[in-house]
């Protein structure tokens, strides 16, 4: 098992912290994409798309140092 990453997101007083382990990706997502739908948080779908960019790009970064 891999070392737990972290996302988060700074907005406004609001401070929103994400951890999971390598091979969690799609479940996150789906977490984003539960939280943003939500009327009660302030968590929407921009927030969701920057932080799904930001996961991409670390998968990216990895795959990268992998190949070389």
């Amino acid at each position: 098992m891999g070392a737990v990453r972290q996302l988060s997101l700074v907005k406004g007083e609001e401070r929103f912290v994400f951890r999971y382990r390598p091979g969690q990706e799609a479940q996150l997502v789906d977490a984003f994409s539960e939280l943003a739908a939500s009327r009660d948080s302030r968590f929407d779908w921009f927030d969701a798309a920057v932080l799904s960019y930001q996961m991409g790009r670390r998968l990216e970064t990895e795959l990268d140092q992998i190949a070389t």
